[in-house]
């Protein structure tokens, strides 16, 4: 392996940790919502990171996920021979709470509200855990760099 493929491999990193980042957000934002554009409240949203196989034999393997039901939500793999890849973001369709609220335009004939059940302290955990990966793959890159400069600075 080579210093170049180990920065696309600490570069796809990087990518899935924001996106890990933005999907927690998100989720963050959305707490309380109630009603969507699809109908209902907003669904906790996870993503799902998976591993491409190198040629020292990894194989595939699930990085993060959550397991509990949940759909899919599609892909957004970006290749990276050794690389992290996003294998998808998916949503959790039991993850709803109902309270009393009579008083809400949201509130059905028995005066119950339906909310996400979305946990701020678990949803700051998570964010933290993607900003210190994110943190630990800048390091990397810089290693790297550093290690590239010190090779070109042998061959001068």
């Amino acid at each position: 392996m080579n210093l170049f493929s180990m920065m696309d491999i600490s570069s796809s990193a990087l990518r899935a940790e924001r996106v890990r980042a933005e999907v927690t957000a998100t989720n963050m934002a959305n707490a309380e919502t109630t009603r969507t554009a699809e109908g209902g409240p907003y669904l906790r949203k996870s993503v799902l990171f998976s591993g491409d196989p190198s040629p020292s034999g990894f194989s595939n393997s699930l990085l993060h996920a959550r397991l509990s039901p949940m759909s899919s939500m599609g892909s957004t793999s970006m290749d990276v021979p050794g690389g992290v890849n996003i294998a998808g973001v998916v949503s959790n369709e039991d993850a709803v709470v109902r309270r009393y609220d009579p008083g809400h335009p949201d509130a059905d004939k028995d005066g119950y509200v339906t909310y996400p059940d979305i946990n701020p302290l678990t949803e700051m955990v998570d964010l933290m855990g993607a900003t210190r990966a994110y943190g630990l793959n800048v390091t990397a890159v810089q290693a790297e760099k550093g290690m590239l400069t010190a090779s070109l600075d042998i061959l001068k």
